[in-house]
């Protein structure tokens, strides 16, 4: 009974706070209504007298009728417009109304005068004076209210319902500001199902267990399982998060909200309380339901202490709500939760805690087989043709997101259309992995006899030194066409297997192949160009992760000298050590960097031959393939590479069982260094 009672009195409640909130509104409304129409009248009034020289007073009107200098006279209800004689100007009385019209259109000695007498002793003074032409000034009171005020206040509502429509909600008093804009969707509205997502098995499986529930929760709650309150979706951009949503939305048959962090945030202060506040009402009527707010960092930042007021304040206010809402309701109200964010480590430890977010579902890069799944999903309404190998491609994109393998797709269906084909062919898959990776072709850029042979020089210096090396990945393309990235040349090298550790030699072996082609340059020409900054850049990264990340130098051991700022927006790390340390961590990355240059140089004096005919025949190619270049490298020098044996090995083995399928992958450790690019630059 009590129950009861309440809940009426919170009707009640409610309903007062509408109606309160409906007279303010109204109030609000036409307060500025009557000063919109006051200011519109002031401006009418200015506008339909513009045509008039000036205003006299009564006295000095009755003297100018007096002396003959008024020719014609209006007299309207409350006011008098007389035209000043002109002799010049044809006489008023052998004009017809055409005429008539023009004339007054054209005249601008005409004058206002506040009229004091009637209309019967005004009429009388001026017809003792035999030339002036009197008549009725037309004064419509209905066209003066509707021009004065209907029309103005009919303009005002219109701009001022937009006005309210634009700022989108509820907030009472001023066209509902704070109302929630989440967008609701029904079952299959969003076209996408798990059969549209491939490559995140884990992520899958866990959002299947919650939509289960959501179908069949006596299944659940039969041996006392409760539903998740929330479940976050973390992970790189591009991985596919919001892509997961729209599948659940489609799988689980259920009401669907669906928005943004930022749409809370508004310029006026509470109103993205109010939006959470009027979101969880929605969600709360229409369960069971599934609310997913994406990039939920815009709203779900770590609270300071310090931000006190303004935007952080606003922010802080907006989380706080969120927060109290999540605990608010009952599991068993059927309310699921779903956020998608890029950066978990800026998250208030609140949100994340168990009984809000309890599920962390972890949305990475695709490994080398969810790399193929990815492949064929968005390759499923494309003509392939018959050379296409989906495995050699997923094992050139190394790193690659599905939004990239998409965009791959996509560029290769593009290439085939612009070559007329009907349908696409490998070769039309490796040039759209190029597009993406270094850009295209850049046929308009003409280098020079020198820098064609500096660039060539340079590329072969990589590929030759790749070749060298026990622990190098082979090369598979070679070209000194420049892209539109800025590349005048590169080398592609494809990776044997999916790997998921680096050794140390490993990334030894990378430092060398990266400084080689500044070595090849100060070995032919005797000097050194700004082609290799990349290069150095990407050597200099290396050797800084492996000193305070990896733990790979014998001066500091495993001693930790750095955390990473971003886990996946960036490979930017950030050092934890003094000062002193710091110098200290420069000269050894300085030392690795010395050492592997030598090194380069080193095994490319060793085979001058080799990398001078190398280069004489890519200059006259312009681009080479891997095969190309191991037969000329195993002709000079009489080296058959290991790894060439393995290739062909792991090809026929991925014809039969799927490259990395019959590999043991049991430990699938994520490397700290992604190899998010396979290409080495100049």
């Amino acid at each position: 009974m009590n129950e009861n009672n309440n809940n009426n009195n919170k009707q009640n409640d409610n309903r007062n706070n509408k109606s309160g909130g409906n007279i303010l509104q109204t109030i609000f409304g036409i307060l500025i209504s009557l000063v919109f129409i006051y200011f519109i009248n002031f401006m009418l009034s200015g506008f339909l007298t513009s045509n008039l020289m000036g205003e006299l007073t009564y006295d000095e009107f009755i003297q100018k009728v007096e002396a003959g200098e008024v020719e014609r006279v209006e007299i309207g209800d409350s006011l008098i417009v007389y035209t000043k004689q002109n002799n010049q100007l044809p006489k008023l009385d052998n004009l017809d109304n055409e005429s008539l019209s023009a004339y007054l259109a054209s005249v601008t000695n005409r004058y206002k005068v506040e009229k004091l007498e009637t209309n019967t002793e005004l009429v009388k003074r001026l017809l003792e004076k035999e030339n002036i032409k009197i008549v009725g000034l037309k004064e419509s009171f209905l066209q003066e209210l509707f021009i004065g005020w209907v029309l103005p206040f009919l303009f005002l509502m219109l701009l001022f319902n937009l006005f309210t429509r634009r700022l989108g909600g509820g907030l009472p008093g001023i066209g509902g500001i704070g109302r929630s804009t989440a967008k609701m969707y029904m079952q299959k509205e969003t076209g996408v199902t798990f059969k549209d997502v491939a490559g995140e098995d884990e992520a899958i499986e866990s959002l299947t267990e919650i939509v289960d529930f959501l179908h069949n929760p006596g299944k659940y709650t039969g041996v006392g399982a409760k539903l998740p309150k929330g479940a976050l979706l973390v992970g790189p951009p591009g991985t596919g998060k919001t892509l997961l949503a729209k599948a659940v939305a489609g799988e689980a048959k259920v009401p669907f909200f669906s928005l943004t962090g930022s749409d809370f945030v508004e310029m006026y202060a509470g109103v993205g309380a109010s939006r959470v506040r009027d979101l969880f009402k929605q969600a709360q009527a229409a369960a069971p339901c599934i609310v997913f707010i994406d990039e939920i960092d815009a709203i779900g930042r770590s609270r300071d202490a310090r931000a006190i007021s303004g935007a952080d304040g606003e922010r802080e206010q907006t989380l706080n709500q969120l927060l109290s809402e999540m605990d608010g309701f009952a599991t068993n109200k059927g309310i699921m939760i779903l956020a998608a964010t890029n950066r978990p480590e800026v998250l208030d430890p609140a949100l994340l805690r168990p009984g809000r977010f309890d599920r962390r579902i972890i949305v990475d890069k695709p490994d080398l087989k969810g790399r193929v799944s990815i492949l064929k999903v968005h390759a499923k309404d494309v003509k392939l043709a018959d050379d296409v190998d989906f495995d050699e491609i997923a094992l050139n994109t190394s790193g690659a997101v599905g939004a990239d393998l998409a965009n791959m797709i996509n560029e290769a269906a593009i290439n085939a259309a612009k070559r007329s084909q009907q349908s696409v062919s490998q070769k039309d898959l490796f040039d759209a992995v190029e597009v993406v990776l270094v850009g295209k072709e850049k046929k308009d850029r003409v280098l020079s006899k020198e820098e064609r042979k500096i660039v060539s020089y340079h590329e072969i210096g990589h590929a030759l030194v790749s070749a060298l090396q026990k622990h190098s990945e082979p090369v598979q393309k070679i070209t000194i066409v420049p892209r539109t990235m800025g590349a005048l040349g590169y080398v592609m090298q494809t990776p044997e297997e999916e790997k998921f550790l680096n050794t140390k030699k490993e990334l030894e072996a990378r430092l060398v192949t990266s400084l080689a082609g500044r070595a090849a340059e100060e070995i032919v020409f005797d000097t050194v160009t700004t082609g290799a900054s990349n290069d150095i850049e990407e050597a200099t990264k290396l050797a800084r992760a492996m000193v305070t990340q990896f733990g790979m130098s014998k001066k500091f051991g495993v001693m930790g000298l750095a955390t990473k700022r971003d886990i996946y927006l960036s490979n930017e790390s950030v050092l934890n050590c003094g000062d002193k340390t710091a110098a200290m961590v420069d000269d050894e990355i300085k030392r690795m960097l010395d050492e592997a240059y030598s090194q380069a140089k080193k095994l490319l004096t060793k085979h001058k031959k080799a990398l001078d005919e190398l280069a004489n025949y890519l200059i006259e190619k312009e681009t080479i393939t891997g095969k190309e270049f191991m037969e000329i490298f195993t002709r000079i020098t009489g080296i058959v590479p290991e790894e060439k044996s393995r290739i062909e090995e792991i090809k026929q083995d991925s014809k039969g069982s799927k490259v990395g399928n019959s590999k043991s992958h049991a430990k699938k450790v994520k490397t700290e260094l992604e190899n998010e690019n396979d290409v080495t630059k100049i």
